[in-house]
């Protein structure tokens, strides 16, 4: 006889009833143990109530399954169950949806939280990184589609697994891609040029000209301190320098050190000074030029923009047009990184690498901010190459970007440690004279260079909004470009993969969100937007050089150099 569970019987599956409301109270009272929050008596009771209805009806749905033999539970949304294994085993299936409710029950509750942002956010946060943990898909055990490969290999994929999971406790991180394929200066950063100038933070890469003639103005970027340059030289078809190049342009590239323990006590000023101030004076003096075209990307931006509102103190503008690549110079709205960012995290970082540390300044070592970013995406960066690497015993393929993103950089502790007070914690950059830097006032309003502001959508690093919010700040004549997808793809999309779309907006409202409404979506990159921009402020044709270097500054080794080929 077929038996079916409403919220209204009370046989035997009370018991699912019973439970949904012992969850509910468990979690309501877990959430009451945050200082300063409290979930409503009227959330609890209705999410209880939305759990116990989605619970009957999916237990009933099983045992629908079960007795008239209908065959398999449909296939799951979710990535994580989309293989036909856990479709096929209803013990499985039941579980992986299970799984998702509690998993939308606990979200829902953490939305639901009164009290203070932050935590409420850092509440969010944390249940989000122990539901990932917590999917079966994770878990030998509970895995059918690891289970099933388990008996077709005779075992021989578990044994892999195995094999993965010791080399990655070695190498002390998850592998998420083969790395052995990847080598900077042979298969990745291999646009042709030149190392023309270095000191103990930066090497100053020339590129050799893709035209016979140039723009009379040379380009400088400034990519970030906490990544290696080469996201912007990946592979021919999608680097945006051999991009930059081919449109005519005489491309000078800040290729950063990796720092070691001898440059642990560098800090902001030395930054500054010594990596785009010091490549500016390096580009000015080999091409003879006073301006020059600047980009800065992400950290390299905010970098690049204090550098200039020194120079701009001194009475020098040698920006003939600044390019800002998903760039914070306003920190009011630092997207999920706020979560890690307060008074106490802060100091304590002062007090363990800071300059004032009592055992002396530290690294803030690579792979510790490494392991930061992946589990802002930990489905994505994290338990996908658990999976596949350890339970499935797959070697993950070889993938130019992740092998980027794995190749870390360590950072100095005082260094780290001023950037992440003055503008994380009490966003000051933002205001004129507050910071001074290389014993100058920081004003970036003084900043007399047009500016090209890109943003991508879906970044959680750096919002859109945020980045938007540099228009406000900056004086110069400004155009605001935003593209699609996240902080990496959506700034390396080449024109020729006709991926992706960008949207613009000639006019500036003081509102990110007005702007969005009046803006035209395009289809493809963004790339060809901002050469036309650039183009006019570029100066006119000259013949390209034929030799690096010049004037005291001469090729020192072939690109990449050295620099960047250094392990954290």
């Amino acid at each position: 006889m077929e038996t079916k569970v409403t919220p209204k019987t009370s046989n035997s599956p009370t018991a699912l009833g019973d439970s949904a409301q012992a969850f509910g109270s468990a979690v309501g009272e877990i959430w009451k143990s945050f200082s300063g929050l409290s979930l409503p008596t009227q959330a609890v009771a209705r999410l209880q109530a939305d759990y116990l209805k989605e619970a009957t009806l999916l237990w009933n749905a099983t045992l629908d399954r079960a007795q008239s033999q209908q065959g398999q539970a449909a296939a799951l949304p979710d990535r994580r169950f989309a293989a036909q294994d856990w479709a096929a085993n209803p013990a499985a299936a039941y579980l992986a949806q299970v799984y998702l409710l509690n998993a939308r029950t606990l979200l829902q509750m953490a939305e639901s939280l009164e009290g203070d942002e932050k935590t409420r956010q850092r509440v969010r946060f944390a249940v989000q990184q122990w539901l990932d943990a917590a999917s079966p898909s994770n878990y030998l055990a509970l895995n059918p589609e690891a289970q099933r490969k388990a008996l077709e290999t005779r075992g021989e994929s578990i044994a892999h697994g195995m094999r993965h999971l010791l080399q990655d406790l070695q190498q002390g991180h998850v592998s998420q891609t083969d790395t052995s394929v990847f080598e900077v200066g042979r298969n990745v950063a291999t646009t042709e040029g030149a190392v023309v100038f270095e000191n103990d933070l930066i090497q100053l890469i020339e590129y050799k000209p893709l035209t016979e003639k140039v723009h009379d103005k040379p380009f400088l970027f400034v990519p970030p301190c906490i990544n290696k340059y080469y996201i912007l030289d990946l592979q021919p078809d999608n680097s945006f320098i051999r991009y930059t190049v081919a449109q005519g342009h005489r491309t000078f590239v800040v290729s950063w050190r990796n720092p070691d323990e001898s440059l642990a006590a560098k800090t902001w000023d030395d930054y500054i000074e010594e990596g785009p101030i010091a490549a500016i004076r390096a580009v000015q003096a080999i091409t003879g030029r006073r301006t020059l075209d600047m980009l800065g990307f992400c950290v390299g931006g905010t970098i690049v923009s204090t550098a200039l509102a020194v120079l701009a103190a001194r009475g020098e503008q040698p920006a003939a047009s600044l390019t800002l690549l998903t760039t914070l110079l306003d920190f009011s709205n630092t997207g999920i990184l706020d979560l890690f960012v307060d008074e106490a995290s802060v100091q304590l970082r002062e007090m363990t690498i800071g300059a004032d540390a009592p055992a002396g300044p530290r690294l803030l070592k690579g792979k510790e901010l490494a392991t930061t970013f992946s589990f802002l995406r930990p489905n994505d960066l994290v338990w996908n190459y658990v999976v596949g690497n350890y339970l499935k015993g797959e070697s993950p393929p070889p993938f130019d970007l992740l092998y980027w993103n794995g190749d870390s950089t360590n950072l100095p502790g005082p260094m780290y440690c001023w950037y992440l007070r003055h503008t994380y914690l009490q966003d000051e950059l933002k205001i004129p004279g507050r910071l001074t830097t290389c014993g100058e006032k920081v004003d970036l309003g003084r900043i007399e260079a047009p500016v090209f502001v890109y943003a991508s959508r879906e970044d959680h690093i750096v919002p859109w909004e945020a980045a938007y919010a540099s228009t406000a700040i900056l004086k110069g004549k400004k155009r605001f470009v935003l593209g699609a997808s996240g902080h990496i793809a959506g700034v390396i999309n080449p024109p020729a993969k006709g991926k992706r779309s960008h949207w613009t907006n000639e006019q500036l409202p003081p509102s990110a969100r007005e702007w969005f409404e009046g803006a035209t979506e395009h289809p493809g990159s963004w790339w060809t937007d901002w050469s036309a921009w650039v183009k006019p402020h570029a100066g006119k044709l000259v013949p390209a050089p034929k030799t690096y270097g010049g004037h005291g500054h001469e090729a020192i080794e072939p690109a990449p150099g050295r620099y960047v080929k250094q392990k954290a």
